[in-house]
């Protein structure tokens, strides 16, 4: 518990330092500009108290937006990621050609065109709506980063425990469910980890086909209110606790899943 506990405190220690640091250099540049700081407004935006309970307002709704992309996207970017690792290491040539252009041509396109071709182009054709488009857009995406990722875990493990899985006559999808599977998440929830958080990130981007994720929710807040700073720090906020959330959830799974392992 010590050795998780040790690094987190010492990152939120380093964050508030530099949230400190960034909060006095913009106070002053707002004082020497004149602007006014207004943030006894911005609770307003986050919940309000109606009929004796109270409700999430704009940037709340638009946190569970974003949270619902980022969900439903990561289940199918660790398919992807899986399915794409598994054909670029098979045995055949066509599966690696596919997996190879796949991974290609995502990694060296930029995720907003990649986006703007699936809404305006692709999606319309097979009949996808903005919301679907976006999930679409980001599995994608961070499926060909999550397809190296697995590549190079299964890599790791030894060529011997696949041979002994089937000596011991299990299947296939034996092998890889009890046998490597276990493995290839204790040996890649790091870095998977530090995929679920770009993933998170990258989903302000889908803000560009008018769905109403955070990030929306805090551009239109700001065209009607004109504090910029105050909302788009709050959003900054929102985004940072998120991702901070995830980064010590990861942290303790991973302390257990090696706890667990080194018991076995």
């Amino acid at each position: 518990m010590k050795k998780i506990i040790q690094p987190v405190a010492s990152a939120l220690l380093q964050i508030t330092l530099l949230i400190l640091a960034l909060a006095w250099l913009l106070d002053s540049g707002a004082k020497s500009m004149g602007y006014q700081w207004q943030w006894e407004r911005v609770p307003d935006y986050i919940a309000f108290y109606e009929d004796g309970e109270w409700w999430p307002a704009e940037l709340i709704e638009g946190l569970f937006i974003t949270i619902k992309i980022s969900a439903i996207s990561l289940g199918f970017t660790l398919l992807i990621g899986l399915t794409t690792a598994l054909l670029k290491l098979s045995n055949s040539w066509v599966g690696r050609g596919i997996a190879t252009v796949y991974i290609e041509a995502i990694r060296n396109t930029p995720l907003l065109v990649q986006i703007y071709l699936l809404y305006f182009i692709f999606g319309p054709a097979i009949g996808l709506d903005r919301f679907a488009t976006a999930v679409l857009a980001l599995s994608l995406f961070q499926g060909a980063y999550t397809a190296e990722i697995f590549r190079g875990g299964l890599n790791s493990i030894a060529k011997g425990q696949f041979e002994a899985a089937k000596s011991l006559g299990l299947s296939p999808f034996s092998t890889y469910y009890d046998v490597i599977l276990p493995q290839l998440i204790q040996r890649t929830l790091p870095p998977l980890t530090n995929e679920v958080v770009s993933l998170i990130k990258n989903s302000s981007i889908v803000s560009v086909m008018a769905i109403f994720d955070l990030t929306t929710e805090g551009r239109n807040i700001v065209s009607e209110t004109a504090m910029p700073f105050e909302i788009w720090f709050t959003v900054a906020a929102i985004y940072l606790a998120l991702t901070l959330t995830l980064s010590g959830l990861s942290a303790w799974l991973e302390h257990k899943l090696g706890a667990s392992w080194r018991t076995q």
